[in-house]
C-alpha cells in the first residue's frame, strides 16, 4: 500500500465515515442493494478491505459467517473485535484462502486504491478464485467524476493543488493525493461505467448487473436533514431503487456497485 494511502487511513476517518451526511446514504444504499442481491443465508462471506467492519458487522449480525481481510492493521483489529467477525491482515491481489471456499466476496475498497488495471484485473482474478461456482463477487468502484462534483459541492476547485489533482483525474481516472491534505481523498483510481464490465469478464466471472449507489442525492446540500426525517429518507430510498439500473445517471453517483458471478 502506498504511503499516503496508510496514512490517509491511520488518521481513523473509517470508523465514522459512514456515520453521518453522504457517508450515511452511501451506507444506507449499500446495506440495501445488499439486502435485496444476496442469496438466502446463512452465507460464507469474505469481505476484502472491510476496514473497520462497518458492512461485516451487520452481515454477522444478520447470521452469516463473516471474515475481513485488509492491509491496515488498525483495520483489522477493529473488524476482529466485533461480534461473529474474524478478521487478518491481507492484500486483494493475493488472498490467503482456500480456491472455492466462500459464497461471496466483498471488494468494498480495493478496486479504488489500485491505480493500475493490472492489478485491480488481479483483484477480481483472486476473487474469482476464491468464491464457489455460482456465488457473487460485490465490487464498489467510485465513479470518473466524482472529485468533479464534490469539488464544486465543497469549493475545493478554488484551490490550486486540487484543482491540479482534478484535472488529471479526469483525463485519466487516476486522482494522486500526495500533498497530504486531509481534506481531499487519497491517492485512488476513479472508474468510468463502461470499464467495468472488461475488467470484471478479463477475470473470467460474468457480469450480472451494476448499480448506482448513492445516485445524485449525496451532493444535496440538505441531505443530512432528509436522513433525520424517516418519511423524506423512505421516499428518497424508494425514488433510487427505480433508476439506479439506469445507465445514464451513473455518473452523477459518487459510487457504482458491481454484481458478477462465478460461471458454475
Amino acid at each position: 500500500m502506498q504511503s499516503e494511502i496508510a496514512q490517509y487511513y491511520q488518521r481513523g476517518g473509517e470508523a465514522t465515515r459512514l456515520d453521518a451526511g453522504h457517508g450515511r446514504w452511501e451506507f444506507l444504499r449499500t446495506w440495501d442493494l445488499l439486502g435485496r442481491i444476496l442469496p438466502a443465508g446463512p452465507l460464507s462471506i469474505l469481505d476484502v478491505g472491510g476496514a473497520t467492519g462497518v458492512y461485516a458487522g451487520p452481515l454477522a449480525a444478520a447470521g452469516h459467517e463473516v471474515h475481513v481481510v485488509d492491509p491496515m492493521p488498525e483495520h483489522v483489529a477493529a473488524s476482529a473485535a466485533l461480534p461473529g467477525v474474524t478478521a487478518a491482515a491481507g492484500d486483494a491481489r493475493a488472498l490467503a484462502e482456500p480456491d472455492a471456499s466462500r459464497d461471496v466476496v466483498l471488494l468494498f475498497g480495493p478496486l479504488y486504491h489500485l491505480v493500475d488495471r493490472a492489478d485491480r484485473v488481479t483483484a477480481w482474478r483472486e476473487a474469482a478464485r476464491v468464491v464457489r461456482p455460482g456465488g457473487l463477487v460485490l465490487a464498489a468502484t467510485i465513479n470518473r467524476y466524482t472529485s468533479l462534483l464534490d469539488g464544486y459541492a465543497k469549493g475545493f476547485v478554488r484551490d490550486p493543488g486540487f484543482a491540479a489533482i482534478l484535472t488529471t483525474t479526469l483525463a485519466t481516472g487516476v486522482h494522486r493525493n500526495l500533498s497530504g491534505d486531509g481534506r481531499w481523498f487519497t491517492t485512488a483510481y476513479f472508474h468510468r461505467p463502461d470499464e467495468l464490465p472488461g475488467e470484471v469478464e478479463e477475470a473470467g466471472l460474468t457480469l450480472e448487473r451494476r448499480a448506482a449507489i448513492e445516485g445524485p442525492l449525496w451532493m444535496m446540500p440538505d441531505l443530512a436533514q432528509i436522513l433525520a426525517d424517516g418519511e423524506r429518507t423512505a421516499q428518497a430510498m424508494a425514488l433510487l431503487r427505480a433508476v439506479e439500473g439506469e445507465p445514464h445517471l451513473w455518473g452523477a453517483s459518487s459510487h457504482l456497485l458491481t454484481v458478477a458471478s462465478r460461471p458454475a
